[in-house]
């Protein structure tokens, strides 16, 4: 069988780069808000804008930052934002997650989400919630994944980065055993994802493609509407990790 390199997942939270992603020649989009604090559920507009492309998008649902130890009534929002994609949205799936006091994964509140998901017909990716479950439980909660009915689990093998999470991440691919597909993120750069296609067969993989650049003086940061530095996603940043895939 040929090589296939592996494929771009971009992540984005805003109209502009969700563009820009898209004209740089993305495969896949999971759609954000506030990515500065590692992405939440999307505004109904933006979902309604990205249910219009010719490629797969995966909506964030997750209801606000920090841990992803969840309240019943939280549990409630997702269920109701997972029922409101399917409704409202032309998307093809969901990114969940959701954890214990101890960091394993919350089943019970997991399979309500993937039931929800599942009976709406929505594809689902295991998010980064996974990356906090304790060492010793890393194979038994990716068979955990597996059963849920998860496609992928997006990881960055338990650390800051994917390069930094290198061992955890070649044991997760070795306990799927090709049932689930588990995908790098977080860190991937053009300068390091040649590294991280090394770690393992990885079929995608999961990058903003993003720049930062000093946003603007003035009223605006003065007030505290902009940051002092603000990242974006860049179409030629995209389009030359496209390349960089594809030149492996």
């Amino acid at each position: 069988m040929a090589y296939m390199p592996p494929l771009l997942e971009v992540c984005v939270d805003n109209l502009t780069d969700l563009n820009s992603a898209i004209d740089g020649g993305a495969d896949r989009i999971e759609l954000c808000s506030s990515l500065s604090v590692g992405g939440l559920t999307p505004t109904y507009g933006l979902m309604r804008h990205a249910s219009r492309l010719q490629i797969p998008v995966y909506a964030m649902i997750r209801p606000r930052n920090g841990s992803f130890v969840y309240s019943e009534p939280e549990v409630d929002m997702m269920l109701a934002e997972i029922g409101h994609i399917i409704n409202n949205q032309d998307l093809e799936g969901v990114v969940l997650g959701a954890n214990l006091d101890d960091g394993t994964l919350d089943r019970a509140t997991l399979s309500k989400l993937t039931e929800r998901a599942k009976d709406c017909g929505l594809r689902m990716t295991l998010h980064r919630a996974f990356d906090l479950v304790p060492d010793s439980m890393v194979e038994k909660e990716v068979e955990f994944a597996i059963q849920a009915g998860f496609e992928r689990i997006l990881s960055s093998g338990g650390e800051r980065t994917a390069i930094a999470g290198e061992n955890r991440l070649r044991r997760m691919v070795a306990a799927a055993k090709g049932r689930i597909e588990i995908m790098p993120g977080a860190g991937i750069t053009l300068e390091n994802v040649k590294d991280v296609v090394k770690i393992a067969d990885f079929e995608w993989i999961h990058s903003s493609c993003s720049e930062s650049l000093w946003s603007e003086e003035g009223q605006l940061r003065k007030l505290g509407f902009v940051d002092d530095k603000v990242r974006f996603t860049s179409k030629a940043v995209v389009s030359r990790m496209k390349a960089a895939l594809k030149n492996l």
